[in-house]
């Protein structure tokens, strides 16, 4: 017996008049996802957002956070106690920084000149020198930095976090991506958690939302019709799914096409930074650090769970990475940090007189550090032995500087910080046991921090 086109769809969704209460399906199930995988035990969660501020190929804490004035004092030369330390690359002898350094807020902080905003804020943030990863290599390194792992199939902690405590805003994405590179990157990747964890991403190099998000208004359909299109789409793509079986990936799209139609209507407004006044504009910068750091906050507001940012000059920094300065490297930093510096002083500064601060964590850095050796005479190579990172807000005291290297900049030393811990504490904060917020795969339990990391308590208020 064959079967008319039209009790073919009426099969698929009981009749064109009850297509409307997909819809409204959608929209409970979009609430039920809201709610979280995280089953762990309790922990008073201290953060509900985490805005990172990742500086691709490695800042120099060298120039800005960690001073050595050893490093003068043996200026060319190797002493013993460093001739045996590996790099990447052939480097040259200890290279002193030219920059001046100050202590500042109450306990007496040292940054450079380079960071005279962050250096204004600095009661409100944590500077850790004790920071150290586990590969000198850009691709392993921020691997590292994003999923805890140098394998480039591992879910990101942007997909760990939004899959663990779900989101707050039910028409924007949990995870939040903006860079000038929106082609697809494993740094923001979901690996095996359910796809609707990726991270979306958002071309920062625009200010109108238009150009930010491809086709991100339909020019041929109205709202309604366009709910009727979306509402006929699942309804087949559901009969496909009951058909055939559980699909995560076909469930992941079918969430994303919801998510879509609900993003085209709020995206209109909440990324569109030219609503803000010229004050803030100006106070933030008008460049890709200054944008994407104003549109961090204005997600924040909106209860947007996590927000990962790659702000740069360049048109690829993921690719071709801003602070990888192997040579030339006291030039490129007086061009590149004034803007980095203004709109990363300025959004904490924002979120604490908004309210803010408190609940958002801000976590400042990149896959490592550079050497106090030279490369090319004028440049530094890259160090993951030991580096610095800054959190501010979301729970973590303010106006310290916590662990340290040795000397001469080469190994953290004291109160040493793995990137595995770091992501144990950024966890804690959002009120989750790194070691309970698991997924099963492939026949086993995987984790963000998979068998590592501890929580670094010293430095939670």
């Amino acid at each position: 017996m064959t079967t008319s086109r039209r009790e073919w769809i009426q099969s698929l969704c009981g009749g064109l008049g009850s297509v409307g209460l997909l819809g409204s399906l959608a929209s409970q199930s979009a609430k039920a996802a809201s709610l979280g995988h995280y089953t762990g035990p309790a922990i008073a969660a201290k953060a509900k957002h985490v805005i990172f501020l990742f500086l691709t190929g490695g800042p120099s804490q060298l120039d800005m956070f960690d001073p050595k004035p050893i490093l003068a004092k043996y200026a060319g030369q190797r002493p013993a106690a460093v001739s045996g330390f590996r790099t990447e690359r052939e480097t040259g002898g200890l290279l002193p920084s030219p920059f001046q350094f100050k202590k500042y807020g109450r306990n007496g902080v040292d940054v450079s000149e380079l960071c005279p905003q962050i250096a204004s804020v600095i009661d409100d943030v944590c500077v850790i020198k004790s920071m150290y990863t586990f590969n000198p290599t850009h691709t392993q390194g921020k691997n590292l930095a994003h999923s805890g792992s140098i394998l480039a199939n591992r879910p990101s902690i942007g997909a760990w976090v939004t899959y663990g405590l779900g989101t707050e805003n039910e028409n924007l994405p949990s995870f939040v991506v903006l860079s000038p590179n929106t082609e697809g990157s494993s740094l923001w990747r979901a690996g095996f958690l359910p796809s609707e964890y990726q991270g979306v991403p958002f071309n920062s190099s625009e200010t109108d939302p238009e150009k930010m998000i491809r086709d991100l208004r339909n020019r041929q359909l109205d709202p309604q019709a366009q709910r009727k299109q979306l509402d006929l789409i699942q309804a087949m793509n559901r009969d496909y799914s009951d058909s055939f079986g559980p699909d995560s990936f076909l469930d992941g799209r079918v969430k994303a096409m919801e998510s879509a139609y609900r993003v085209q209507f709020e995206a209109m407004d909440v990324f569109d930074v030219r609503k803000e006044s010229d004050a803030i504009r100006e106070e933030y910068g008008k460049n890709s650090w200054g944008n994407s750091c104003l549109l961090a906050r204005r997600l924040v507001e909106r209860g947007v769970r996590y927000i990962h940012l790659y702000p740069s000059g360049a048109p690829d920094p993921i690719v071709r990475p801003d602070w990888d300065d192997h040579k030339n490297i006291f030039t490129s930093l007086q061009t590149r940090c004034p803007n980095m510096d203004q709109a990363a002083g300025t959004l904490i500064r924002d979120l604490k007189r908004r309210g803010l601060l408190d609940e958002t964590l801000v976590v400042w850095g990149g896959e490592f550090g550079r050497t106090p050796v030279s490369e090319a005479g004028d440049g530094r190579d890259h160090n993951p032995y030991g580096y610095t990172m800054c959190l501010a807000g979301g729970g973590v005291k303010g106006g310290m500087a916590y662990g340290a290297t040795d000397e001469f900049g080469f190994r953290a030393v004291e109160n040493r910080v793995s990137i595995h811990d770091l992501h144990a504490t950024i966890l804690h904060l959002l009120g989750m046991d790194h070691e309970k917020l698991t997924y099963r795969y492939a026949g086993r339990d995987f984790r963000l921090t998979d068998v590592y990391g501890e929580v670094v308590k010293d430095i939670i208020a």
